[in-house]
């Protein structure tokens, strides 16, 4: 008779990081070993990990942190078909997030055609400055930025 033993993975997860270039490395790292830990495939933590660099890097340069201090909340999950869904939270800022077609020698504005490539889908929601989501998750102001990753099929 063999033992077996099973871990419990989480589906999904949240945490506030610092809004700086501080809180991006803490998030990946645990994305990442999240996402190994659930079995997802090695392409599909790559392109995930890119994904949330590149949200939380967005929200750091272009946006607020949420009221109340000087953070962003950056969020996952894994459905029962292996797709990941990302998002990241923040205050808001002077202009809303769209892809950009930078020129050939641009030190940055690519972030959101790299994540347009890799994404199944992906969109932007915001909560209205003078009140709080209907189910009271998002702060009032707030803009979350998310990604959805096909689960990589052989």
């Amino acid at each position: 008779m063999a033992l077996v033993v099973t871990q419990q993975v989480p589906t999904s997860s949240s945490m506030s990081v610092p809004h700086g270039p501080v809180g991006v490395g803490a998030a990946r790292r645990r994305l990442r070993a999240e996402l190994r830990a659930c079995g997802a495939d090695d392409a599909v933590i790559d392109d995930a990990v890119l994904v949330l660099s590149e949200l939380l890097s967005n929200a750091y340069r272009h946006a607020r942190p949420l009221d109340g201090g000087e953070l962003v909340r950056a969020g996952w999950s894994r459905d029962s078909d292996g797709a990941v869904t990302i998002s990241v939270t923040d205050g808001g800022g002077p202009t809303r997030p769209l892809p950009a077609s930078p020129s050939v020698t641009a030190k940055g504005g690519r972030g959101l055609t790299i994540i347009r490539a890799l994404a199944r889908d992906w969109g932007v929601s915001e909560t209205a400055p003078s009140g709080a989501s209907p189910d009271g998750s998002e702060e009032p102001g707030s803009v979350t930025v998310w990604a959805v990753l096909a689960a990589d099929t052989p």
